[in-house]
């Protein structure tokens, strides 16, 4: 039987939309295997972080410690960015952008500054000194709110963020704070308050957005927020001298400071922001030795404050707190004194460990340098980094500080269950975005560490040399992943959240 050239096509067709069946067919086996694998990871790590969290639940009839934290509160108001902006601005989209400003003075400064830190997935918060265009996107997002139902309202502000998850996790919490009588019934009645009751709470705006929104040309390459505010009360620490009145009778074992990137120079009179950091300064150096300091950094840019910062509260406290664009940003200030804007949304953890170590170094000798002039000063024994993939916690080794490894765990833990709005972690929610291993310095033959089923939470010992003596101190180092949701719900607050609870974990 002769073949003709049709037949032959045909055959030869027919062979190819086999074979094209065939690998679709492998393909999807194959894009399955690697679903599957990826959800054992995922789930081994979650049993792993689990059990560890586990290991802190605390004796019925040990005391609940006593957590101290300042200043200030305010209302946050949340909105969808680009949803907002797009409805209220258009299509005016700037062709540049400015992520330098440290004030926002008017609508194109503050879309060039949202547009700066909108495409490099990082979070920020600006003030914006004209106070009545402030008022105007207020009354924008009330107004969207009312006809999308867009809007959410929640209790803001560093400080009672800190104190609702220090209470939470089973502290006895004081809270120095100012507080309308619409914004203390969301405060637990449990946690005391050492401040005024004021008319009206100061309001912040929360531009949130997710991992892939677009805004003209820009894209998110993760889920974060841009907040504006135009503070009249917070700026000033006004509950201050009562905060220091009520630890006189209340003897914490931790004293939290955070708020003070609401310090904007414009709000204060010569001289006043320095008498009220000078404040700051008595409060933290008139508390004993056995109670513990914590300094919980945020979004600065203007670098004179990083500077009084440096000399009014770092020397005198024992722990820092901050995300990798904040820890950035305090190396190049002790360092090189200067500030940096937005770095890397995901950086590796080789990086950022030695950019702990670099902080570490410098907080150390500031302290030899220093602590015979002034005995009140203290030796820094603690830094918490959190960042989007994991939670990287240094203490020195026979301080204080207890559960280091738990404490990364339950950070990592509660990185997930905020911004995810959920207690409940589904494996099948969730992206690993670390490796199975990594490099414990950006250094050659720097020693790997491995993240699996028998360590979940790796940990090791290592000595630091500082000073000109070459002195060599030990120190403990954690890591510990996170499961990062598929669809961030929240981000506005995590930082609070995970850094109160790794504190918690470690008293």
């Amino acid at each position: 039987m002769l073949t003709t050239p049709k037949m032959t096509v045909l055959r030869y067709m027919g062979w190819l939309t086999g074979c094209s069946v065939f690998t679709a067919f492998v393909s999807i086996i194959w894009q399955a295997f690697i679903s599957l694998q990826a959800l054992n990871r995922t789930t081994v790590l979650l049993t792993g972080l689990l059990a560890i969290e586990g290991s802190l639940k605390r004796s019925t009839v040990q005391p609940a410690p006593k957590v101290a934290i300042g200043y200030g509160a305010c209302t946050d108001l949340q909105i969808n960015a680009t949803e907002f902006l797009e409805r209220y601005y258009g299509r005016r989209i700037p062709a540049t952008t400015a992520g330098s400003r440290e004030i926002v003075n008017n609508e194109d400064e503050l879309l060039q500054s949202f547009a700066y830190y909108f495409q490099n997935g990082a979070a920020a918060e600006r003030v914006m000194a004209n106070g009545t265009l402030f008022k105007q996107l207020v009354g924008y997002a009330k107004q969207m709110g009312k006809e999308t139902s867009g809007i959410q309202w929640f209790m803001g502000g560093n400080a009672p963020l800190m104190a609702v998850r220090f209470f939470m996790e089973g502290a006895d919490v004081l809270l120095g704070a100012h507080m309308s009588k619409k914004l203390r019934p969301l405060l637990p009645k449990e946690i005391r308050l050492a401040g005024d009751e004021i008319p009206d709470d100061d309001i912040h705006l929360i531009l949130e957005y997710k991992a892939g929104d677009t805004w003209g040309s820009y894209v998110a390459p993760r889920a974060n927020r841009y907040i504006l505010h135009s503070d009249r009360n917070n700026p000033h620490l006004r509950a201050l001298e009562q905060l220091t009145d009520a630890l006189k009778v209340y003897h914490p074992q931790l004293l939290v400071v955070s708020g003070l990137q609401m310090m904007d120079m414009f709000t204060f009179n010569p001289g006043e922001r320095e008498a009220r950091l000078e404040q700051v300064q008595r409060q933290l150096t008139s508390q004993p030795l056995d109670t513990l300091n914590h300094f919980e950094m945020a979004s600065y840019v203007e670098l004179r404050l990083l500077q009084q910062l440096r000399h009014f509260v770092l020397p005198y406290v024992d722990s820092l707190g901050m995300n990798e664009q904040e820890l950035a940003n305090l190396q190049q200030v002790l360092a090189h004194g200067r500030t940096v804007l937005a770095t890397d949304w995901n950086p590796r953890i080789a990086h950022t460990l030695d950019q702990m170590r670099e902080v570490f170094i410098s907080l150390l000798e500031d302290f030899d340098e220093q602590s015979r002039a002034d005995p009140r000063r203290r030796r820094i024994s603690r830094i918490h980094v959190h960042t989007l993939a994991y939670q990287a916690i240094l203490t020195t080794a026979g301080s204080q500080w207890k559960n280091t490894r738990a404490a990364a765990a339950k950070a990592a833990l509660t990185a997930h269950r905020y911004v995810c709005k959920s207690q409940f972690i589904n494996p099948e929610a969730v992206l690993q975005v670390l490796d199975d291993s990594f490099a414990t310095s950006a250094q050659e033959d720097a020693p790997r560490m491995r993240i699996g089923a028998a360590s979940p939470v790796p940990c090791w010992r290592e000595y630091i040399e500082y000073g000109r003596q070459r002195q060599r101190l030990e120190v403990e180092i954690c890591v510990a992943p996170v499961l990062v949701c598929r669809e961030a719900r929240k981000t506005a607050g995590a930082g609070d959240n995970i850094s109160a609870s790794g504190l918690a974990a470690q008293l």
